[in-house]
């Protein structure tokens, strides 16, 4: 399917809908975009791919003040810069006072169906589903770990790793999307 601007709008709208399926296609078509980016700001994977979830978090909570006459991705890109400066910001107070303090923000993004890569994942026998889960890095097997073994809830995992709630819901779709293309690539394999 080719992927058109109308498309993008139209996700855009039902995403503030509070659509599922919208959220995971924007994740899905801009994650690259946004990470690279960051990847070039900071030098830093793992700085990269938590600027990446927290943009996504922040902008699936404010989507309601998005404006259709700006691109997306700009807008996103826009969000994504404040959070490497807040995080920079973050880091010089740190080191002045020797203490930050997390936000502990809890951001509402639905999340009501289960998607296709729920679906994927519980088709798999435990044993090879563990061999794929390894295979992804560590803070994505925990979120799996925590949600389909241990079964906590989003709020457990948030209090588990001590992050807010949206950062773990992003991380979970994220985790699912990467854990689901391993499980395709070996089907083919």
């Amino acid at each position: 399917m080719e992927i058109t601007s109308e498309l993008i709008r139209k996700n855009i709208e039902k995403a503030r809908k509070g659509d599922q399926k919208a959220f995971n296609f924007l994740l899905d078509h801009y994650w690259n975009d946004i990470y690279g980016f960051q990847l070039i700001r900071t030098k830093n994977e793992n700085d990269a791919e938590d600027i990446t979830i927290q943009t996504f978090s922040r902008a699936f909570d404010k989507i309601d003040t998005f404006d259709n006459s700006y691109s997306f991705k700009t807008w996103l890109v826009t969000i994504s810069k404040n959070i490497h400066l807040d995080l920079l910001r973050k880091r010089k107070s740190s080191l002045l006072h020797s203490t930050s303090q997390e936000e502990d923000t809890v951001y509402d993004v639905p999340d009501d169906t289960p998607s296709a890569e729920d679906n994927l994942i519980y088709e798999q026998n435990l044993v090879q589903l563990k061999r794929f889960i390894k295979k992804l890095k560590p803070h994505y097997q925990d979120v799996i770990n925590l949600r389909y073994f241990r079964e906590l809830s989003y709020q457990e995992i948030a209090s588990e790793l001590d992050e807010p709630l949206n950062n773990v819901k992003v991380k979970l779709l994220r985790a699912k999307k990467l854990l689901a293309e391993i499980i395709h690539k070996n089907k083919n394999v």
